[in-house]
């Protein structure tokens, strides 16, 4: 090579790296994997990631009196409320985490995030998308569609809602990454079945290698290929999710046999067994992002009592995911485990109030946590609330000022721990480098 040609090449790099945003993780492969959980109905912070047990101002601390805490595992009396935990990273935790905590010192938990809403719908449609509903209409794209655009058009299913607020919303987006949303996972495995009554398997693959031959003749003539290779992929890809194999292993009574960790029947229930297809469809490499809700946080009366005993079993369900994770192989990368590569995303739509209203329970309150779980973030706390719990504080300075982190932060942050410019498709948020390792 000649120097000069050599020194072109240097220059090209060098200038690559200078406009390269300096909150940019570098560019990701498409073998990452991501996990999206809404904790339904609004979760009180106040007995996991912000726990409050000193009755200040309108806060009333979580007792014996209000809360049942028979079966809580880790609820310890400190003068009438319990005594919160900490981790090594400087969290302080309540004892809603439950068997999380032992996972503490992986844990990324965003308080004081400014929600400015105590409508379900718009604060779901706020944390997932960062934007407002606007006139009840959700106007931009929610997360798991955004990863799927950038990351997963490749894979046999790139997105995958059980229940979960997908949104896809823009003509620029990959219509391979429409979300596949079912109410269950049996529903899902069922959209699959086909009758043998007019058409055999032989029939089907048939028919599937001419359309497959055909979109590939196409796009080759097409002023737009991208289409028509778009539906090459798809049709490649019919036959294995036709396959009885496919349909046996998702089906509900098989996961619930081959990951017994969940829990099955609580509150949960039925819910867990969409986080046991999240793992098992990792695992085959079929998908790249599931979502899934995780509900009945919407504690308005006395049932605010069982509230740490649900959030329990929410952070149960996630605590088991990552450790089946981390004995569970990456299905491309040999050597690697996929807990090094899969990264968890869990939110709610708002928090609930400090004080208890008269019929025992919290009720909607525009604050929020959020909590991550991925080797691209650095755990331990971000953000906080004021002393009495009532306002989001400062989190630190952005574009537009010092002001508390809300959703679109959130969100930016998490597309920028990947290397994608959240700008590319979000109006708000920025990234907040601070939460990067």
């Amino acid at each position: 090579m000649r120097r000069r040609d050599a020194l072109k090449m240097l220059a090209g790099g060098a200038a690559a790296l200078a406009t390269r945003p300096a909150w940019s993780g570098g560019s990701s492969p498409a073998d990452e994997f991501f996990i999206f959980v809404h904790a339904g109905g609004g979760w009180d912070v106040t007995l996991w990631a912000d726990p409050r047990t000193e009755r200040r101002g309108l806060i009333e601390p979580a007792t014996a009196s209000n809360t049942d805490t028979t079966g809580l595992k880790y609820w310890k009396h400190a003068g009438g409320s319990f005594e919160p935990l900490t981790s090594r990273t400087g969290l302080r935790l309540g004892p809603g985490i439950g068997s999380l905590y032992d996972l503490r010192e992986r844990l990324t938990v965003i308080n004081g995030i400014a929600m400015n809403t105590v409508s379900h719908e718009d604060g779901t449609t706020f944390s997932t998308t960062g934007r407002h509903r606007a006139g009840g209409a959700i106007s931009e794209s929610s997360i798991d569609v955004l990863i799927a655009n950038e990351l997963g058009t490749s894979q046999l299913m790139p997105l995958v809602a059980v229940k979960f607020p997908s949104a896809f919303v823009g003509e620029r987006l990959d219509r391979r990454v429409v979300p596949l949303r079912v109410g269950s996972v049996d529903a899902l495995t069922r959209s699959f079945a086909r009758s043998s009554e007019y058409l055999h398997n032989e029939d089907r693959e048939d028919i599937t290698v001419l359309l497959t031959e055909e979109a590939h003749d196409l796009a080759i003539e097409s002023t737009h290929p991208a289409v028509f290779e778009q539906l090459k992929s798809q049709h490649a890809a019919l036959p294995k999710l036709l396959s009885g194999d496919f349909a046996k292993a998702f089906r509900a009574p098989q996961l619930q046999a081959a990951y017994p960790q969940f829990e099955y029947r609580g509150y949960q229930g039925a819910s867990n067994v969409a986080a046991a297809f999240a793992i098992e469809a990792i695992k085959r490499n079929i998908v790249r992002c599931v979502g899934f809700s995780l509900g009945g946080f919407d504690t308005h009366g006395a049932n605010q009592r069982q509230h740490a005993l649900q959030l329990q079993e929410l952070f149960g369900t996630i605590a088991g995911m990552v450790k089946l994770l981390d004995v569970t192989p990456h299905p491309t990368r040999r050597g690697a485990k996929l807990s090094d590569h899969t990264h968890i995303l869990v939110v709610s739509e708002f928090c609930r109030t400090p004080q208890l209203n008269p019929n025992g329970g919290r009720d909607h309150y525009p604050n929020n946590s959020s909590l991550v779980i991925s080797p691209r973030f650095r755990p331990g706390p971000f953000g906080a609330t004021d002393l009495e719990q009532l306002l989001p504080t400062d989190a630190g300075e952005f574009a537009d000022g010092r002001r508390p982190i809300a959703p679109p932060d959130v969100l930016a942050t998490f597309l920028g721990a990947f290397g994608i410019d959240p700008r590319r498709y979000m109006r708000d948020g920025e990234v907040v480098k601070a939460l990067l390792v």
